[in-house]
């Protein structure tokens, strides 16, 4: 485990780190990867596909398989060291109406977003255990909180989540680790780009903000929560959410 204090760029004094995002590959996760290269950490991604960001290690991953995980950890592990901080960020959805939803898409979507969730910060807590650090980052929705009609299977996965960060941080708590959950809301990417402008309008009406984030917005909250003056901070959940659910 890095211990020297020198400063890294884009943040107060924090110590470089062994970070890990799960589904860095695109959106949300590729632009927490990209921000955790930018302040000069050592960075992999996991991915089923595609590659993260230029400046990072990109591994093979599939977080409903125990034994995929445990693979590309060993891996990140063997190339940049010891894992101190975990970004679970890695979803799926399949939206749908309670009525027409089946047990496959149910079950899908809980054993990727929160199961997984489960595997990863399972394995990387092997390690945060025996350095006694780690940071834990849950990447949540506010629809896990705000609920959204046609998503019950994701905002339940997502809403598990925030108990999941919670029991961690009362057993592990003692023991240097922290587990945060950041909410987002609407962000700007290519899915919402490609909404119809009314839909838009109408999804921004119920932002306070006015506007959907930029994916760095997320990423610079989750970068802050794994570096070195957040160390008090564990079981708490972040919305990032222009006012859209207000933690609710």
């Amino acid at each position: 485990m890095t211990t020297g204090t020198s400063a890294v760029a884009g943040t107060s004094a924090s110590t470089p780190r062994t970070v890990v995002v799960t589904g860095g590959n695109r959106g949300i996760g590729h632009s927490i990867a990209e921000e955790f290269v930018a302040a000069g950490h050592r960075v992999a991604v996991t991915a089923r596909s595609g590659e993260g960001p230029a400046g990072s290690l990109t591994v093979r991953a599939d977080v409903t398989d125990s034994a995929s995980i445990d693979a590309a950890f060993t891996q990140i592990e063997s190339e940049l060291g010891p894992i101190e901080v975990v970004v679970a960020n890695a979803g799926i959805t399949r939206d749908m109406l309670l009525m027409r939803m089946g047990d496959d898409d149910f079950d899908a979507v809980v054993d990727t977003n929160l199961g997984g969730a489960f595997r990863v910060v399972k394995r990387a807590s092997k390690g945060m255990l025996k350095q006694r650090f780690g940071r834990i980052l849950l990447i949540s929705s506010v629809v896990g909180l705000y609920g959204s009609a046609g998503q019950a299977n994701y905002a339940a996965s997502k809403s598990g989540l925030v108990g999941f960060a919670r029991s961690i941080t009362r057993e592990l708590g003692g023991r240097g680790i922290t587990a945060n959950v950041v909410a987002p809301g609407f962000i700007e990417t290519d899915m919402t780009a490609e909404l119809p402008e009314t839909q838009q309008a109408e999804y921004k009406k119920a932002i306070p903000a006015g506007r959907f984030a930029q994916p760095s917005e997320v990423a610079k909250v989750v970068l802050w929560l794994a570096g070195d003056d957040a160390g008090y901070i564990s079981g708490a959940v972040i919305p990032v959410d222009g006012g859209m659910g207000m933690g609710h």
